[in-house]
């Protein structure tokens, strides 16, 4: 294969937002632009599902490390909104590549950075999509908050008290992980979730409840879950503790109730 001239060396960039698009006709595009233009393909960078808005593209974060290494001469990209995540993301690219004297192609918005006006048609077509891009999320809001006033329920679904209240018991009387916590609820909630409840369990904590929760805890008959909260039985006693959470939320140990056979 021969080596390519200096000045010709070219990366391709492409991307596609979903894990079903095919690349192939951004790939014969620019290929086929890269052979009548006399550009030496050394590259290929694909970016599978992943939205343009994202940061982490692992692959136009590689080609961005070759850029700075000086191994490339020219940036070849299908269409601009491609490879900008927006119209700052595009400017700061640009100045970087010109910075390092590396042209960029846009083939379909017929855009050459090797000219005056196509430095020019690249800022006005960015402020374009960005304009698009603004419009497109005011729309999805304005459609959220008509579904939010006819009564709809947006996000996640609600976590049942009686999930919070053993996750919460078991934050303060355990130094279980998060995931552990996860296992001993049987994935009843994400660890998101767990992580956020066990941070606020703790946090909130009165003094010495760890204690007296591992003691009650320790018992034989600890751990029922009963209407929400979490019981625990003292044999001796033979009664009920319960731990559950006030009006605040906050996990509390409230007064002993009489416990008979019928309960078990």
């Amino acid at each position: 294969m021969p080596r390519p001239r200096q000045g010709t060396r070219t990366a391709l960039y492409l991307r596609v937002s979903t894990a079903d698009q095919k690349p192939d006709l951004q790939y014969d595009g620019l290929h086929g632009y890269a052979a009548r233009a006399g550009l030496d393909v050394v590259h290929d960078y694909f970016d599978v599902a992943v939205s343009g808005r994202r940061e982490g593209r692992p692959q136009l974060n590689a080609l961005m490390t070759t850029a700075r290494n000086q191994e490339i001469d020219c940036v070849l990209v299908w269409k601009f909104d491609r490879f900008a995540r927006s119209t700052r993301h595009l400017l700061t690219a640009l100045e970087e590549f010109d910075h390092l004297g590396i042209r960029f192609v846009s083939v379909q918005d017929q855009v050459d950075t090797d000219s005056p006006m196509g430095r020019v048609m690249f800022t006005i077509i960015g402020a374009m999509a960005e304009l698009e891009s603004s419009l497109i999320s005011e729309r999805v809001t304005a459609g959220m908050r008509a579904a939010e006033a006819r009564g709809k329920h947006l996000g996640r679904p609600a976590i049942p008290k009686r999930i919070v209240s053993e996750i919460e018991a078991l934050a303060l009387s355990t130094d279980l992980r998060i995931r552990q916590i996860q296992a001993r609820i049987a994935g009843q909630a994400s660890r998101g979730i767990i992580g956020e409840i066990t941070k606020r369990a703790r946090a909130t904590n009165q003094p010495g409840l760890y204690v007296i929760l591992g003691r009650i805890l320790n018992q034989p008959h600890a751990g029922r879950q009963r209407r929400g909260g979490v019981w625990v039985s003292s044999p001796d006693a033979r009664r009920l503790i319960e731990f559950a959470p006030d009006e605040c939320g906050t996990m509390r140990l409230r007064e002993s109730l009489a416990w008979s056979e019928g309960d078990e």
